[in-house]
């Protein structure tokens, strides 16, 4: 099964009654059905002059229709699916930047995609339900309509495009095809199972994750509307569906409601992909639901799966996202040289799932591609047994003033925190500092917790300078259109726009007021090798440049200057040179370390 094609026709002629896709409210697509409507399809895209190197603009709605279409447009064209939220300046410069040859959509659709298209002069194709033509005769392509090959491009995507503008990543049949087989393979998927589709269909975890990799094993999907709460309990019930895959924001909020209804499913797996899996959340849901939670590691370039952790008997590892699971797997560091286990450096890939380049981007590519290992992007090691750990996204590392600090440590540490639902650590500007750490925080029902109390806990859990400066409580955290948390912007969707500065003015000094202070903002200026003048007694030691290592000896001349004990804690509790002379005063630091 080399294409698209080749993988619908297969199924057909091996299991044709077999169920292929569902709604949750109608009836279940055999293969036959399913191949009947891609072929007549492809015929009718081809009528109005659709060629196999077009570029087809797909805007529905998660469900049947946006599947099948999918299907029917790869196997006839190139399938470009679009987020069916986007607004009309998106829609003109997705439509312009892929160079659509038609528009994909359903009668009752009202979207700005179809008067954008018109205004664009690109044909507008009203796509029929498969449940109206489900009685259609199998009508054979015809001898001069050219079928897919493995090299012809099937599906194109664009990057995020949280750094710079989005990418175009194009995929073959070939890249599609061996992707959805690494995934039945490592899932273990037969015809017996079912899945129940919460991820949108215009993402590469939905397409291949769930979709293609189901359809690949002669298993069914059942499409949702959508991500949905509240009913995705009802619907795990209702379809009997044995599986499911989501990213850990999706778990998250899933959990939730599971811990209180402790739910009876037919489900014998749960995947977790596009994101890390705090481990804290895994183990819960693997409590909750009695199943394992297999979390993989995917992104659009790779098709979607690079790596995942195995079924059991093999062990699972938390915080890891498994072993190589169809593309090669290295570590390299920034000169091209590959690394040893346990060392970090970057992940980089390569196989036959994984995109040959981005489209008409020769500087993408060059920064992309060393030696034919594709740049991840991504930070990690691979351990002695091969699993891969994250430790960050290379461009989402917060340097603060040289302290290269990984935002998903901080986010698993807040997560242990028992008020904590939801959290993620994300860059904020600072004058001096460059960036500083801060964290959005969403609390479990009923709970309740001070930012101090927040940070007091992450200071017994981590160095001194990843502790977030700032934290903000939310009721949802924002996401990016398929439920992915985006750390990357995160401070500006926040309004957090002005820089940090703890040194600011002049207003905002306050000096010294009696001989404790004095004698401390001394000690202060002595460590941090700034001014006593620069120092005021509101300012706290880490805005001012200090670290763990400086904070040592800070707090050792501490000791001797006044004769008391102070943990690294006590110090960090009182971080401010007000705060220490209060404790130094009254006596209280008694504590040695």
């Amino acid at each position: 099964m080399n294409s698209v094609y080749r993988l619908v026709q297969h199924q057909a002629q091996q299991i044709p009654d077999a169920p292929a896709i569902r709604s949750i409210d109608q009836p279940p697509i055999s293969y036959r059905t399913l191949f009947q409507y891609v072929t007549n399809t492809m015929r009718r895209l081809h009528q109005l002059n659709i060629q196999q190197q077009d570029r087809v603009a797909i805007v529905l709605p998660n469900g049947v229709a946006m599947a099948t279409s999918f299907l029917s447009t790869a196997c006839a064209a190139v399938a470009a699916p679009l987020n069916p939220a986007y607004r009309a300046a998106e829609y003109e410069f997705y439509l312009t930047d892929l160079n659509a040859r038609a528009l994909i959509t359903q009668p009752d659709l009202d979207s700005p995609a179809v008067q954008v298209a018109r205004r664009l002069n690109i044909p507008v194709i009203e796509m029929p339900s498969i449940y109206e033509r489900a009685n259609e005769n199998i009508a054979e392509i015809a001898t001069d309509v050219a079928l897919p090959t493995a090299d012809d491009i099937a599906l194109i995507l664009h990057t995020s495009g949280t750094t710079s503008r989005p990418k175009i990543v194009p995929l073959t049949h070939g890249n599609l095809c061996a992707s959805a087989r690494n995934i039945s393979q490592t899932l273990a998927l037969t015809s017996a199972d079912r899945c129940l589709n919460i991820m949108p269909l215009f993402h590469i975890h939905g397409l291949l994750g769930v979709l293609l990799s189901s359809l690949y094993a002669g298993a069914s999907v059942v499409c949702t509307p959508g991500f949905d709460a509240p009913h995705l309990l009802d619907w795990l019930r209702e379809t009997q569906a044995t599986w499911y895959s989501a990213v850990p924001t999706m778990h998250q909020a899933i959990l939730a409601r599971a811990e209180a209804e402790k739910p009876r499913t037919a489900l014998r797996l749960i995947r977790s992909s596009s994101a890390s899996l705090p481990p804290s959340v895994m183990q819960a849901m693997e409590q909750t639901f009695g199943v394992p939670v297999i979390e993989a590691y995917g992104m659009t370039e790779a098709a979607h799966q690079m790596a995942s952790n195995p079924l059991p008997p093999l062990p699972r590892k938390p915080g890891s996202v498994g072993m190589a699971a169809g593309p090669e797997i290295a570590i390299m560091d920034a000169a091209g040289q590959l690394l040893p286990a346990a060392v970090t450096g970057e992940v980089v890939i390569r196989g036959e799932n994984v995109t040959l380049g981005y489209e008409n981007n020769v500087a993408a590519n060059q920064t992309a591609f060393t030696n034919g290992w594709f740049r991840t992007g991504d930070q990690g090691y691979l351990d002695r047994d091969g699993y891969l750990f994250l430790t960050g996204r290379l461009k989402e590392l917060i340097n603060r003033g040289g302290e290269k600090i990984s935002p998903r440590e901080v986010d698993e540490v807040l997560l242990t925190h028992p008020a904590v639902a939801q959290a993620v650590a994300f860059a904020v500007p600072h004058t001096r500092l460059g960036e500083d750490v801060a964290a959005a925080v969403v609390l479990r029902a009923q709970a309740s917790v001070t930012e101090h109390d927040l940070r007091d806990y992450c200071s017994h859990h981590l160095t001194d300078f990843k502790v977030p400066s700032r934290i903000v409580f939310l009721t949802d955290i924002p996401k990016g259109p398929t439920g992915k948390l985006q750390r990357i912007g995160l401070a500006a969707q926040l309004g957090i726009t002005e820089a940090l500065d703890d040194t600011a003015g002049e207003s905002d000094y306050l000096a010294p007021r009696n001989a404790v202070e004095q004698q401390l903002a001394q000690l202060w200026s002595e460590v941090l090798r700034i001014p006593a003048t620069q120092i005021g007694i509101q300012m706290p030691f880490l805005s001012l440049g200090g670290d763990s290592m400086l904070a040592t000896r800070l707090v050792t001349r501490v000791r001797k200057q006044f004769k008391v004990t102070m943990t690294i804690v006590e110090f960090f509790n009182a971080a401010t040179v007000e705060e220490q002379a209060a404790l130094i005063s009254g006596a209280l630091l008694t504590t040695s370390i």
